[in-house]
């Protein structure tokens, strides 16, 4: 079996959640690599979207941003912010948006604004949230895929972001968002989906060679493993060979 590295698992198994003929709003870095990676393989029909207005985008290497010139080059249409957002993302016609994190918490919230409790002082001052909040509210579900460590996955985020399913279930319905949230969070060391009772991300799946005690050590709250606790195939060397080939073209 050729071997592989636990980011390269990480990218395939997010790539694998894509479907071929969804629609897909993609944030730059490892949800854009997972996105294109399933474009390349076995979802060439996916339809990839970027905030700067590029949709139906086929790009022959990874962007470097959304304005990255190679996105508006290979789209079928290049339109408005304003038209992506007010036409596209806001009535819910874009099936997944696929997201990263600087903090993920136990029921999804995301940030990427400030580490640190005082906004004006903080810690670290993060990108921000860009069209984020947009994405997690309106999607029709959220995919979000980071490396794991007590750093990045927190029992409460310092600042909410992008709002995932709040304090628990029921929170997103009242405050009227439409889309689902996240269904599936994706990390170097396995799978999270939220446990369909209280809404709390749980472990549904261990990548191979990953033992449940080493997530939990890099899990910043009391984390709930499923009782059917799976295990994800390994990359098989078809989708290696697209992603090492996608990742040459980009350097």
């Amino acid at each position: 079996m050729t071997e592989y590295t636990s980011d390269e698992m990480m990218s395939v198994a997010a790539a694998r959640a894509l479907g071929d003929g969804m629609s897909c709003f993609v944030g730059i870095g490892l949800p854009s690599t997972a996105a294109n990676l399933a474009r390349r393989g076995h979802a060439p029909n996916l339809t990839l979207i970027y905030e700067s207005g590029c949709l139906g985008a086929k790009p022959s290497r990874l962007p470097l941003s959304i304005g990255d010139g190679e996105l508006a080059d290979t789209a079928d249409a290049v339109v408005s912010v304003p038209e992506i957002f007010n036409y596209w993302l806001q009535p819910g016609r874009i099936d997944v948006g696929f997201l990263g994190a600087a903090q993920l918490d136990k029921f999804g919230n995301i940030n990427t604004t400030v580490i640190g409790p005082d906004y004006a002082h903080p810690k670290v001052r993060l990108p921000g949230a860009g069209g984020a909040p947009e994405i997690a509210a309106s999607c029709r579900e959220v995919f979000v895929v980071l490396r794991q460590s007590t750093r990045t996955f927190v029992e409460k985020v310092d600042f909410v972001t992008s709002f995932g399913h709040g304090t628990g279930k029921g929170d997103r319905e009242r405050l009227g968002l439409p889309g689902a949230g996240p269904t599936l969070v994706v990390t170097d060391l396995g799978l999270m989906r939220p446990d369909p009772e209280t809404a709390e991300l749980t472990l549904t799946e261990l990548h191979p060679g990953v033992e449940v005690d080493q997530v939990v050590a890099a899990t910043g709250w009391k984390l709930k493993v499923a009782g059917d606790l799976g295990t994800t195939p390994a990359p098989t060397e078809a989708e290696l060979r697209i992603l090492r080939d996608l990742k040459r073209a980009s350097a």
